[in-house]
């Protein structure tokens, strides 16, 4: 491969690899819309099956054109063929869910295995025929992008028309079909019409990808995109454009490759890319990737830590404060360690990580040995976290109807995430019944006041 050969490819100057990475990327970008619904629909494995679904009707299109006397091989044919026999298994698939208790998966698995079984057979009859080569129709099975011509590009351009078009018009029905069916046929939606609409969509996608990446690929290339998407995004609309981006550039970039290493299928490069999109989008994606995923709870493990010390540091120097009036009067004096790991029944090596982590932060200053201290921004920062745990503490309490005996553990599990617009509604709400309370500097522990 030279660089004359990587230039020629990326800037598209053959005829050909136009016609190739254009097609793959074009039907990327729509199995990327279609694939969404699918996926958040629960039923990514209905391309599986209607894919393998069209094989007879392959085979028995190219008997039947034989029959009338041509070669068997016109396209549009072999296509309209794979059509009517994936609908076919499609309308027995939707008509086992909605006539018996048998779920989903027990049609998908019914149709692909009888359906792919039956195209095995035909094809290998077909074969045999007088008057025709069958000789070809493997590729349905495999694909073979380097095959499509013009008129297949058209093709290919006209069902992604199709598809995004009939996404973005249906986009809030598929939405409510996806994450609540039982609601929306309450409402009188006609979900079994949309349901029919959805998946005439993906047959539309699956039988224009049968000669890119074959029946075998296609439903990696109609899960593989809306799954990386996933990854990235919370919002429906953002996760249909990132996939549909990930699957034309998967396309693009397998097409690309292939044309450069033609040893290599281009079915199988193009999938391989949407792999290991994938995986990146797994591992690296800043919304629901593994590693900031892990990074964002070591961060939130550190804050209770930390804060949990802080607040048992500024109770116990509470405890030494003046009775009468111990809000105003607590000192900041050292604390024995011993009392420390008691207050949370914490294990001297958790608490001596916590100690590290209050040390760069400089929360914590050096004092006797077997006595902890706190810094003056410590101090300030002990006070802060207390202040917000008893805030939230008595809400729970006066507007939640918590037993005063349990409100310690239901703060705990929420007073770390409280940002600072949520502690100004608390103040309001609790002002609205105890103005001295919400002021407070640091309000007293309504465990305390229960007891009084």
């Amino acid at each position: 491969m030279s660089i004359a050969d990587l230039t020629d490819v990326l800037l598209l100057r053959n005829y050909n690899t136009q016609l190739v990475v254009l097609s793959t990327a074009l039907l990327g970008l729509s199995s990327g819309l279609v694939g969404t619904f699918l996926l958040l629909r629960k039923r990514s494995l209905l391309g599986d099956a209607l894919s393998h679904a069209t094989l007879p009707g392959i085979a028995a299109a190219f008997a039947i054109m034989v029959a009338l006397g041509g070669t068997g091989k016109w396209l549009p044919g072999l296509l309209m063929g794979a059509t009517v026999s994936g609908v076919a298994g499609i309308l027995i698939m939707l008509a086992i869910r909605h006539t018996t208790r048998l779920k989903d998966d027990v049609g998908m698995g019914f149709v692909l295995s009888v359906f792919f079984g039956a195209g095995v057979a035909l094809l290998s009859m077909v074969q045999r025929m007088p008057g025709g080569s069958a000789a070809g129709l493997e590729t349905f099975i495999y694909g073979k992008p380097a095959s499509i011509i013009q008129a297949d590009f058209y093709l290919i351009a006209a069902a992604t028309l199709a598809t995004a078009a009939g996404s973005v018009l249906l986009v809030k029905e598929f939405t409510l079909l996806c994450f609540d069916e039982g609601f929306a046929r309450t409402e009188g939606w006609p979900t079994f019409m949309l349901d029919v609409m959805l998946v005439g969509l993906v047959t539309v996608v699956t039988v224009t990808g049968l000669q890119a990446v074959g029946l075998i690929l296609i439903i990696a290339f109609l899960i593989t995109p809306a799954t990386a998407a996933r990854f990235w995004t919370e919002k429906l609309s953002s996760m249909l454009i990132i996939s549909a981006a990930i699957g034309a550039a998967s396309g693009w970039l397998g097409a690309s490759i292939s044309a450069l290493l033609p040893n290599l299928p281009a079915g199988a490069v193009i999938v391989l890319v949407a792999a290991a999109v994938f995986l990146f989008s797994m591992l690296f994606a800043p919304a629901r990737g593994v590693v900031p995923r892990y990074i964002r709870g070591r961060k939130l493990t550190r804050k209770v830590g930390r804060q949990h010390f802080l607040r048992a540091m500024y109770e116990l120097l509470e405890s030494q404060g003046d009775p009468d009036d111990p809000i105003a009067s607590v000192p900041n004096i050292p604390v024995p360690l011993e009392a420390v790991l008691a207050k949370r029944a914490w294990k001297r090596g958790e608490l001596k990580q916590i100690l590290k982590i209050a040390d760069a932060e400089d929360h914590v200053e050096p004092v006797a040995q077997g006595y902890l201290r706190l810094s003056e921004p410590g101090f300030g920062e002990a006070a802060r976290v207390t202040r917000n745990h008893r805030l939230w503490e008595t809400y729970l309490v006066t507007h939640a109807d918590i037993a005063p005996s349990h409100v310690d553990r239901d703060a705990d599990m929420v007073e770390h995430v409280l940002g600072a617009d949520l502690v100004r509604e608390l103040e309001e709400v609790i002002r609205s019944q105890d103005a001295k309370m919400a002021d407070a500097a640091v309000p007293p522990s309504p465990h305390e006041i229960t007891h009084a």
